[in-house]
């Protein structure tokens, strides 16, 4: 089970998330792609990022998302649920999902913006739906079931790990 900025995301919820990503990926022809929270913490991933540090793409990637938040908020527009940037290499997609989740897409001259928009748009209603599932379940009776597990623990266990 991991627990991010108020999600919790059990080992279901990530198989569920990693089987759409890996689809995504091998449908798209892309390279990477990530599954954030709005804080930049991994939730899944799919592909080879290669050299790249994941810990700083997923912060900047939350960044930029809520960069452009601002920007649209300064239009008049909600937000704007799309970002798209070309490089001379590799190019971005990321999509908001519910309003809560960044879906990040590294993508080559092997794909184009065209097929990464199209295999986006077919799978975001799949991903949006486990994210309902993670946003709507009782996380209260999730973080008391973590409690108690971690209660049975005590100093000397503590103590004998790193000892």
């Amino acid at each position: 089970m991991m627990a991010r900025t108020g999600l919790v995301i059990l080992e279901e919820d990530h198989a569920s998330f990693v089987a759409v990503l890996d689809e995504l990926l091998e449908e798209s022809n892309a390279r990477f792609i990530f599954l954030l929270d709005k804080n930049g913490q991994q939730i899944a991933r799919s592909g080879d990022l290669g050299e790249g540090d994941p810990t700083a793409l997923a912060s900047l990637a939350a960044g930029n998302v809520a960069a452009t938040e601002g920007l649209a908020q300064l239009i008049g527009e909600s937000e704007f649920s799309t970002l798209f940037h070309e490089g001379e290499r590799d190019s971005l997609h990321i999509s908001l999902i519910s309003n809560k989740i960044i879906l990040l897409i590294i993508f080559d001259e092997h794909s184009s913006l065209g097929l990464v928009r199209l295999r986006v748009k077919q799978r975001l209603q799949e991903l949006a739906n486990v994210v309902q599932i993670v946003l709507t379940r009782d996380n209260g009776g999730v973080a008391a079931m973590t409690a108690a597990a971690l209660g049975d623990i005590t100093d000397e266990d503590i103590d004998a790990l790193f000892g």
